[in-house]
């Protein structure tokens, strides 16, 4: 049976600090537009922050939550924009779709059986159409922030790759980004022990940091990072 793990108050947090990191989520957004097609579908949209970002450059987006509270506040906040929809979906799931993608960010390590919700966003999609993920790597960062916001793993490229073969998914692109990220975060959880929420280190890595690591890692993909993306696509 599936369920939401993770201390929900935490995770509001720590959705709340990282909406401050601005330049942040929108390198993110800029690396899942082009696989997102005319109509997808987002897993585990939060408080909502990309699909704001990614629906003016679709036809039809379809934002989902799995934590009742969440979903309430997430449909007030995207209510005024009639290309939006919103609904709950807690994954694994036997749902059939017609979308063009699933993507999902920072949500499959929350998911004990992260192979049945690949497979589940695999049924979600239409042929052709692709899977679009971000991921905390590398078990050696887990740490207390993990812990209290859910995390059951973190990801290589190599595990992510055999996940989404082992879900009947063709992988197109992988690859790490934010390698200075994962330093940062390493030293603020697992060393000084705090939470990745809103203050003035956040701040000053989102402004002065990250566009230098942005602009580096457009030239040359770096041999580790504090996320993987990935994109795999459903067999035609």
């Amino acid at each position: 049976m599936a369920e939401i793990t993770g201390d929900q108050r935490v995770q509001e947090e720590v959705l709340e600090g990282l909406a401050t990191a601005v330049n942040h989520r929108r390198w993110f957004v800029e690396l899942a537009l082009p696989y997102l097609g005319d109509n997808p579908i987002e897993i585990g949209s939060g408080l909502g922050d990309y699909a704001i970002e990614w629906a003016p450059f679709l036809q039809r987006f379809t934002a989902t939550e799995a934590d009742p509270d969440r979903l309430i506040a997430l449909k007030e906040r995207l209510s005024g924009d009639p290309n939006i929809e919103v609904r709950q979906m807690l994954l694994p799931t036997n749902e059939q779709g017609d979308y063009s993608a699933a993507v999902s960010y920072n949500v499959l390590e929350h998911i004990e059986d992260h192979v049945g919700a690949l497979q589940s966003m695999r049924g979600l999609v239409r042929p052709g159409g692709a899977i679009v993920l971000i991921v905390p790597a590398f078990e050696f960062a887990m740490g207390p922030a993990d812990i209290a916001t859910g995390h059951v793993r973190r990801y290589t490229k190599k595990t992510m790759r055999a996940a989404l073969e082992e879900a009947g998914l063709q992988v197109e692109t992988l690859h790490y980004a934010n390698a200075l990220g994962l330093i940062g975060y390493y030293m603020a959880t697992n060393v000084f022990r705090l939470m990745p929420k809103e203050g003035p280190m956040v701040k000053v890595y989102d402004t002065l940091v990250l566009p230098v690591t942005k602009a580096a890692e457009r030239v040359v993909r770096p041999p580790f990072g504090q996320s993987v993306f990935a994109v795999a696509r459903v067999p035609a």
